[in-house]
């Protein structure tokens, strides 16, 4: 009966989700039908903006978990916490930050001259908007964080494709999006475990952590500062105000330079009240982690909720002005359209996603969370000045990756290590061996390559062959990033723009014959 009573309820809660959803969806529907009265075409208007709510609440699903993911998995937020707070920036980043203008083929993927008329451009525009949002539904369904802008990259090409030919897709930049599953979450993972590593070898590895948290904390969050203030001057902004990279350098540099006094002290005191530990040195990142949550979610709705209503927006103004644009106003509605829907989403859906990201590809607390929300803003920042197509999903769950294979390469360097004191105390008192090994494993990193040194100085280890070398490496790994996760991520990425597109092409013959 409790089983029966468990699912019985699990359905329930589904249920009320979709219906939640659906009464958004009706809400649009009679809104924009109020407000279009009787403008040729104003029908394919009132679909256009159901799709596009619906895009944006598969977003917030979908792309959102990438910002708070981590902060949750690492518990510095709860669930809950970071739904709020997530969906209070992303809706305040869209409305603010958001524009008034966006480019109605996103990326300059295909060359809209080629489309004969204004009829069809919006054929194609409601076939790539849906066809984005069904496989960004699939994607969350099945649990893969996927990129929303190669979703609708995809769909704006596979109905390109259908309406004009192979000719109208803009190659060059395909290539471009190509190379971005590779940049995005390389470049992402290296800087992530980069950053892990700096804190593990600048305070985890000290012997008194607190002495060396109170140095290195105040100044790890003075380069978060910097870093999140460029993005946001960069990225979260741009379309209020235009600024040159080294002016927004320079503004987040003195935005960072006032942070770091602010925090010296306040880290001081946190850190004398807590244990000489890990889990002491993780509390001081909790702060920083909730403020990163908040200004990555930002970010995050001042840039991405163009993928929902970029093809709305330029429905809107084919429809209006008769003809086909390549910037397109955005009406004060369908900017809301794109804030709450991606809010709403995200409140409904994102907590699958959310715990994907968080806790089911590694193991995360608070020094790796932050190291993955420092990936994010800086990949971003180089990518942009280096002129490199990056996704920010990708980066987010690259860092993810990129954290959680450095602890597996340094678990398994431990591993190898007391294995080798081991062989070199063979024959020696079990006492001495185990007084050896406390000794190593309070001692400081460098500290414990001086006790290795000596160690090796005094007696001589003996020679494995190659095979035998495999073998000890094969028992040493440990595997702390979950592979199944990996693999089905990765394939999510590759087929997102191929899927997407077909899907597209798909829809846009359907639409076509519907209307012709």
């Amino acid at each position: 009966m409790n089983k029966l009573d468990k699912a019985t309820a699990s359905n329930r809660g589904d249920v009320m989700r979709i219906g939640y959803a659906l009464l958004f969806l009706v809400g649009i529907v009679l809104f924009i039908s109020a407000q279009v009265g009787d403008i040729p075409g104003s029908y394919i208007l009132v679909i256009a903006a159901m799709i596009g709510g619906y895009m944006a609440m598969n977003i917030g699903a979908n792309d959102v978990a990438n910002n708070v993911g981590p902060a949750v998995g690492s518990k510095a937020l709860t669930l809950t916490g970071a739904i709020i707070i997530a969906a209070i920036f992303e809706a305040s980043g869209a409305l603010i930050a958001g524009g008034d203008v966006v480019s109605t083929i996103k990326k300059g993927i295909i060359n809209p001259e080629v489309i004969g008329d204004a009829d069809t451009f919006i054929w194609l525009m409601l076939a790539a908007l849906l066809a984005g949002a069904l496989w960004l539904n699939l994607a969350t369904a099945v649990g893969a964080p996927v990129s929303t802008t190669h979703s609708i990259v995809g769909g704006v090409l596979g109905a390109g494709i259908a309406a004009g030919g192979f000719g109208i897709a803009n190659w060059d930049k395909m290539g471009a999006i190509a190379a971005s599953w590779v940049i995005s979450p390389v470049l992402g993972g290296l800087i992530a475990a980069g950053f892990l590593y700096l804190i593990k070898r600048t305070i985890t590895y000290k012997s008194d952590m607190r002495v060396a948290a109170k140095k290195m904390v105040p100044q790890l969050i003075m380069l978060m500062a910097w870093a999140f203030s460029t993005y946001l001057a960069l990225k979260g902004v741009k379309k209020l105000i235009k600024l040159d990279f080294v002016t927004a350098l320079l503004i987040g540099l003195a935005i960072a330079v006032v942070i770091y006094f602010i925090v010296k002290g306040l880290v001081a005191k946190a850190a004398d009240r807590l244990d000489n530990d890990k889990a002491g040195v993780n509390q001081l990142f909790t702060i920083p982690l909730i403020f990163a949550a908040a200004l990555l979610s930002f970010a995050h709705g001042a840039n991405d909720v163009a993928n929902a209503i970029g093809p709305l927006a330029a429905i809107n103004d084919a429809i209006v002005n008769h003809g086909i644009s390549t910037k397109a106003a955005i009406p004060l509605w369908v900017m809301m359209i794109g804030a709450l829907g991606i809010a709403l989403g995200l409140a409904l859906f994102g907590p699958k996603l959310i715990k994907t990201v968080g806790s089911e590809i590694t193991e995360l607390d608070q020094t790796r969370a932050f190291s993955i929300a420092m990936a994010a803003a800086i990949t971003v920042i180089i990518a942009s000045q280096l002129g490199l197509p990056v996704s920010s999903t990708h980066i987010a769950v690259g860092g993810v990756f990129g954290v959680g294979f450095l602890r597996e390469y340094l678990k398994s360097s431990h591993a190898r290590m007391i294995n080798e004191i081991k062989s070199h105390h063979q024959g020696a008192d079990q006492e001495e061996v185990e007084e050896f090994l406390a000794k190593f494993e309070s001692a400081s990193i460098d500290d414990k390559a001086k006790m290795l040194k000596q160690l090796k100085k005094k007696t001589a280890s003996a020679e494995l062959s190659k095979k035998e070398r495999k073998q000890l490496k094969k028992a040493y790994k440990q595997e702390l990033v979950k592979r199944s996760a990996v693999y089905k991520i990765a394939a999510a990425w590759v087929i997102t723009v191929p899927a997407s597109g077909t899907l597209a092409a798909i829809l846009f013959y359907v639409i076509r014959g519907i209307m012709v």
